[in-house]
């Protein structure tokens, strides 16, 4: 889809990130269209999956998060069933704010937030190593957030 997207749906999707909460007139005149076709746009983009919802960045640490631990995950088997039921368990984590599925050494990294390591520490021992399939699991606590964005690059 992204090779059919114009100029309109790129400036779009670049105020839309960055401001979701603008108003469609805001929106329409600052790339340069009317409301209704711009409203027609941005209902294009999400029937067509590229606008998936409007979210908040709220602030971890101001909110008792302190801690984020990048988790790298071996799983004892790679069948079908196995993957599904990790990835089915991974889900139902709150803390675990981020999963990415990678080849090389490990099966899967995760981003997990805590309030600190004594939290996390719980988490390892009472869910994480729990979750179906887990061979082994290594942490790894971030010292400083350099960058943290989702604006993707357009």
């Amino acid at each position: 889809m992204s090779d059919v997207l114009d100029d309109f749906d790129r400036k779009i999707l670049a105020v839309y990130q960055q401001a979701p909460d603008t108003s469609m007139e805001e929106l329409g005149a600052k790339v340069g269209l009317s409301h209704t076709p711009c409203w027609r746009r941005v209902r294009n983009l999400e029937n067509a999956g590229i606008i998936r919802g409007k979210s908040l960045m709220l602030d971890r640490e101001a909110l008792g998060l302190g801690v984020v631990v990048l988790v790298q995950v071996r799983l004892r088997q790679h069948d079908e069933q196995t993957l599904l039921d990790f990835e089915k368990g991974v889900q139902r984590q709150p803390e675990v704010v981020d999963c990415y599925s990678v080849a090389g050494d490990h099966d899967y990294f995760l981003r997990v937030v805590c309030k600190d390591a004594r939290s996390y520490e719980h988490l390892l021992k009472k869910t994480l190593m729990h979750l179906p399939g887990i061979g082994s699991i290594n942490s790894h606590f971030a010292l400083n957030e350099v960058k943290h964005t989702n604006l993707l690059p357009l």
